[in-house]
Parts: C-alpha cells; sequence; structure tokens
C-alpha cells in the first residue's frame, strides 16, 4: 500500500526568478502538484527535472 506524501511549496517566500528544489522520484507528478500550487497562489513559474546534489528531483523557477 503506498500512501501520498503532502510537499510544501514555498510559492509565497519565493522571490521572482528565485527557485526551490524538491526531491522526488515521481517527476511528473510533483511537477503537475507544484505548477498546480503557483497558479493556486497567482504566480508564474516553471519546472525542470534536475541532479542536485546527486538526489532526482524537480527545480522549480518563479518567472513573474
Amino acid at each position: 500500500m503506498s500512501r501520498k506524501i503532502r510537499v510544501h511549496y514555498p510559492w509565497n517566500k519565493t522571490p521572482v526568478k528565485g527557485g526551490f528544489f524538491v526531491p522526488s522520484l515521481n517527476l511528473e507528478q510533483t511537477k503537475e502538484d507544484g505548477l498546480r500550487a503557483a497558479v493556486f497562489n497567482k504566480m508564474k513559474a516553471k519546472a525542470t527535472f534536475v541532479v542536485h546534489n546527486g538526489r532526482l528531483g524537480v527545480l522549480f523557477t518563479r518567472v513573474r
């Protein structure tokens, strides 16, 4: 049985052109959830799949 882990996306604390990294094995779902959270907070964002410090995940960047 798998359970869903809730991730807090700190969009309100992220400055324009700033970003944050979310480690994940399920990249597509993490990208979709993070961008949905950005839209909910009325922000434009982009997501990129990266390896950061040896961890696979998604790098979110605030555009506007």
